[in-house]
């Protein structure tokens, strides 16, 4: 192909003009990069023929809408508008992972069985992804337990708003903080952010085990007794909880029980939820950008249309927002 100068000459529009529609025709398939300074050439006509085909993208949630929070359902719908609006097919698999009771072969199963050129599995546990490591169509891990894989992830680096959340609860006084996480972050053996947690209590002299770190059944009944059987004997003085859904829920848990937020229990959102900016005073919670995850996922999907999909970790820094829901520690 002629270099932009060129073609900008000949056509009469800007550089920019033209620069912006051979990135859209290299994103397509239809033009190939050979790098800075050289000029693009014609894709070859089978691989012309793939990218004029719309490559079907299934896209594999972690649990059902009506569990998932604002936030994550605003990036999923972002994902799937933008990767129609750049052509390709982007559905949903019709049941969740929860809904699959975390079966890795079961899943695999259905994901076998179902045709697509790609998948996106958001949040998977670390058998899953192991799974998807391992197959032919390539697979890009949105959040999920993908460490040391050869597998394409993106989502938020939470690891240091973690971090500063737990001492910033430590040195409010606080001792006996729960972090309230999915299976799949736990098991078989606790996550990266999650033995990060108990690490930093370790070292501040907390004795940090199951009690900071319970296993409970990811149901609303399920998280209802886990509320209580943590506020029977030794309740909680700080709770971190991922999910919207739960930390509403919980919030609704203590008020129904008198227990006042933050002068008895502090109480830290992960997300970064719509929702919660309707909270006085703000919630204490987790904050990062949206927008380079979606697009990271519409540039990995180019890369699988050009026949060369990335089996690299992108992921955009999070930060701890503190707020009114947390506070010291009741002594005693």
């Amino acid at each position: 192909m002629p270099g932009v100068v060129r073609l900008a000459a000949e056509c009469d529009v800007s550089p920019g003009m033209v620069r912006a529609a051979l990135q859209q025709l290299e994103a397509e398939g239809l033009l190939v990069s050979r790098g800075l300074g050289r000029s693009r050439c014609v894709a070859a006509p089978a691989a012309t023929r793939a990218a004029l085909r719309r490559l079907r993208v299934g896209i594999l949630v972690h649990d059902a809408p009506r569990n998932r929070s604002l936030q994550k359902s605003q990036i999923l719908l972002a994902i799937q508008h933008d990767l129609e609006t750049a052509g390709y097919d982007a559905f949903f698999y019709q049941k969740s992972q929860i809904e699959q009771q975390h079966d890795v072969r079961r899943i695999a199963r259905h994901l076998a069985e179902t045709p697509a050129d790609s998948w996106i599995v958001e949040a998977g546990s670390r058998g899953l992804l192991e799974w998807c490591a391992a197959q032919v169509v390539p697979c890009l891990a949105l959040y999920g337990r993908s460490g040391g894989l050869a597998l394409a992830r993106t989502g938020p680096d939470k690891l240091p708003a973690y971090l500063a959340a737990t001492r910033r609860l430590v040195e409010l006084g606080h001792r006996r903080i729960v972090l309230v996480t999915l299976s799949s972050r736990r098991k078989p053996t606790p996550g990266r952010i999650e033995s990060a947690f108990l690490a930093e209590l370790t070292a501040h002299g907390i004795v940090a085990g199951d009690y900071h770190l319970p296993d409970w059944d990811e149901t609303p009944a399920g998280f209802a007794a886990l509320l209580e059987r943590l506020f029977q004997r030794t309740p909680p003085t700080a709770l971190i909880i991922e999910e919207t859904s739960r930390f509403i829920a919980a919030a609704q848990f203590l008020a129904h029980r008198r227990i006042a937020v933050p002068e008895q229990v502090s109480l830290v959102s992960t997300d970064c939820d719509g929702v919660l900016d309707w909270c006085h005073p703000p919630v204490a919670h987790m904050s990062w950008d949206t927008a380079p995850i979606v697009r990271r996922v519409v540039r990995w999907l180019a890369g699988v249309r050009r026949g060369n999909p990335e089996r690299t970790t992108a992921n955009f820094p999070a930060e701890f927002v503190p707020g009114g829901s947390i506070g010291p520690a009741v002594k005693g």
